[in-house]
């Protein structure tokens, strides 16, 4: 690549984050937040200024509201940042399948051609501003930190979790993990994350959701190998939504648990699906009973006949 290209590549670079920075802002000004001024009454993290958890030095300029932003969208609890590299320097590690956020270092140069004009002239050479992009993680995201980087979260108080779906997951050996505000299961990276129990209104309906996504768990490639490509909103997706939901119905029937709520978010979708095919609830019940018998597999004792691992 010639110099004169790899410059006007650097400049493309430069301004198209700006712009990626500026959207972000326009963003929330659109939906009627100020990014500058977070609502910290609904936050886990204590209002303060975000570091950097290893060198303990501040964040400032733009990076203060682009990670103030995070923590408010991701539930996180720490207003502390790591780089990847730095997570393992200290003996831990980034979460697989966690995603960082995008922060930018300011800095300045001088080109070669501002130099020599400089220089010819008999003047000082003039700087040009730029920014570098880079990833940092929450030390939410991250596993064996020590304790005064990331302190453990409280345990979650005894009786919330029913010893019969505790003894469950466990014997799964899932990568289950509690904590965040949001709960999901990845099938590229194979692991489960629920929040904790106590932010429920009512803690016996973290079961449903525990188990919904352990559900989709059992779809993976190498278990029950169910078709989990499709996108939100899909035909597929809603599908092995409600593929999930029933195991999750059935597992919680099966190990005596009575959750008060059901999952709404995706009804819409679910009638949409039912309407187009009338075979379609059979082959979600029929998946389902597979899933649950899988998941119930692995209680100890369980009767033989259905393969849990």
């Amino acid at each position: 690549m010639s110099r004169h290209a790899a410059r006007a590549r650097s400049g493309q670079g430069r301004t198209s984050l700006y712009q990626d920075v500026t959207d972000k802002i326009i963003a929330e000004l659109e939906a009627g937040r100020l990014p500058w001024v977070q609502p910290w009454g609904a936050a886990k993290a204590p209002l303060a200024m975000p570091r950097n958890a290893a060198t303990r030095r501040g964040y400032s300029g733009i990076n203060v509201l682009i990670l103030w932003g995070a923590v408010i969208d991701h539930g996180f609890s720490s207003q502390g940042w790591l780089t990847f590299r730095q997570a393992l320097s200290l003996g831990g590690n980034v979460r697989k399948g966690a995603h960082g956020v995008s922060v930018v270092f300011a800095d300045r140069f001088t080109p070669d051609s501002e130099r020599r004009r400089a220089q010819a002239q008999g003047d000082e050479p003039g700087m040009i501003l730029f920014l570098k992009r880079f990833t940092v993680f929450n030390t939410d995201q991250c596993e064996g930190l020590p304790e005064d980087i990331a302190p453990a979260p409280p345990p979650i108080p005894e009786g919330l979790i029913a010893p019969q779906a505790e003894t469950l997951i466990a014997a799964t050996r899932a990568d289950f993990r509690i904590g965040g505000d949001q709960a999901f299961y990845s099938p590229t990276h194979d692991f489960v994350q629920v929040p904790r129990p106590d932010v429920y209104f009512e803690p016996i309906n973290w079961h449903r959701t525990a188990l919904h996504e352990l559900g989709h768990w059992t779809g993976h490639s190498s278990r029950l190998a169910r078709d989990q490509s499709g996108a939100m909103g899909s035909a597929l997706y809603a599908k092995e939504e409600l593929v999930a939901e029933m195991t999750s119905a059935f597992v919680c029937a099966s190990l005596g648990i009575i959750p008060t709520v059901r999952h709404a978010d995706y009804v819409g979708a679910w009638l949409e699906v039912l309407r187009a095919d009338n075979r379609a609830v059979v082959r979600a019940a029929s998946a389902a009973s597979k899933a649950a018998d899988y998941l119930l597999a692995f209680r100890p004792g369980a009767p033989a006949g259905v393969e849990g691992a």
